[in-house]
């Protein structure tokens, strides 16, 4: 029997308080908008790999249902208790975050070995591992929050622990996800107060490592290269790029429309999944992609504000970190579909296939919402 323990203790806190409804209506648009773009973009690759033109589609839909069930139990929980069994929750992402990297044990795929199996199922190990470095690092910085510049105190367990999620999930070859992790954790060092100097610090011991990790491996250095000069390598390197930039191009002002005649995007490897906003913009046009940004601006300052006013340190670091994970994620795939950045591996989130990463960007979701729904039982 469950023990409801788990869930808030107090009803007041949750029981018949309501959800910021600004954040939850900007975040079923992203999942309305993302669904429908799948929908169309995923056609033709699914009828080319399954030979079911809504193959995606249907696999999106079941993990969206997981994803829903997720969001409510999230929702409910009661944070504090979380907190107590939070190492627990550490060891064991670090564990499947380790046994991916294992040959016969983690599935390989394009080069990169980032998905377990379990039941027929598979998951990847390295899309959790990103919610569970905001949790440690929000209760790690609201215990320390008076210590935080104390080096053997906050800075070094901090540095550690990300430094382990880091590592690992690059052994999994998938350094996009890593970059994320670090970049996540400079975020929520800022914002918990920790003084500038340790950032400059930081800045130097990281960059020569991730100098490393790129120029370590020929393809990344190829996709940088791609990045710099696309016409280089025009059906190698640089195809993606091109025909993403044509498609972003060709969608003019107004789009070619859900299914339009010209369909650039079908062409794009991976049009579900890493280049589906380029799908979306040859669709819908400059209009479209402003939407995007208007409603994906919205979602961020509606969860922003739900961090700022909390008055508990650790749900407000840790609804802050919810929504830089969404941010950062999705400024860093547009910007690789647009030219802006290299290549990166990186799905959008609430758009691209993919369920883990579904379920993960909701689970996010899910803790803004139960930061947002303490907020608003408060002092009650």
């Amino acid at each position: 029997m469950m023990n409801t323990n788990f869930f808030h203790s107090s009803e007041k806190i949750i029981i018949g308080k309501k959800t910021d409804i600004g954040f939850l209506v900007s975040f079923i648009l992203l999942l309305g908008l993302g669904l429908v773009t799948l929908y169309s973009v995923s056609i033709n690759p699914g009828l080319r790999i399954k030979n079911d033109e809504l193959f995606f589609v249907k696999r999106q839909i079941v993990f969206l249902l997981i994803g829903i069930v997720v969001v409510f139990f999230l929702s409910m929980i009661d944070l504090d208790r979380v907190r107590g069994i939070l190492p627990a929750i550490v060891l064991a992402s670090i564990f499947l975050c380790m046994i991916t990297c294992i040959p016969g044990i983690g599935i390989e795929k394009n080069g990169a070995r980032r998905w377990l199996g379990i039941a027929g199922i598979e998951f990847q190990s390295s899309e959790p591992a990103k919610l569970v470095i905001v949790l440690y690092l929000a209760h790690l910085f609201a215990k320390k929050h008076d210590r935080l510049d104390e080096l053997a105190a906050t800075i070094i367990p901090a540095v550690i622990m990300t430094s382990v999620f880091v590592i690992f999930i690059y052994l999994q070859n998938d350094f996009s996800t890593s970059l994320i992790v670090m970049i996540l954790s400079f975020v929520l060092f800022f914002f918990s107060g920790i003084k500038l100097r340790w950032f400059v610090i930081f800045f130097c011991l990281v960059l020569p490592v991730v100098l490393l990790f790129v120029f370590t491996e020929p393809y990344r250095v190829e996709r940088i290269i791609s990045f710099l000069n696309p016409s280089i390598d025009p059906y190698g390197g640089g195809y993606q790029l091109n025909m993403a930039r044509k498609a972003v191009s060709g969608g003019g002002f107004w789009g070619q429309g859900i299914g339009g005649l010209f369909r650039g995007s079908i062409s794009i490897p991976e049009v579900q999944s890493d280049f589906i906003f380029a799908g979306w913009a040859e669709e819908m046009g400059f209009f479209g992609i402003v939407l995007y940004f208007v409603v994906l601006s919205y979602f961020v300052v509606r969860g922003y504000m739900i961090a700022l006013v909390c008055k508990d340190r650790f749900r407000s670091l840790l609804a802050f970190g919810c929504v830089s994970a969404i941010l950062i994620q999705s400024i860093m795939n547009c910007g690789v579909v647009c030219g802006l950045f290299p290549s990166t591996g990186i799905n959008l989130p609430f758009f691209s296939s993919g369920g883990t990463s579904l379920i993960v960007s909701m689970s996010f979701c899910g803790l803004i919402i139960n930061v947002s729904r303490w907020n608003k039982g408060e002092g009650n």
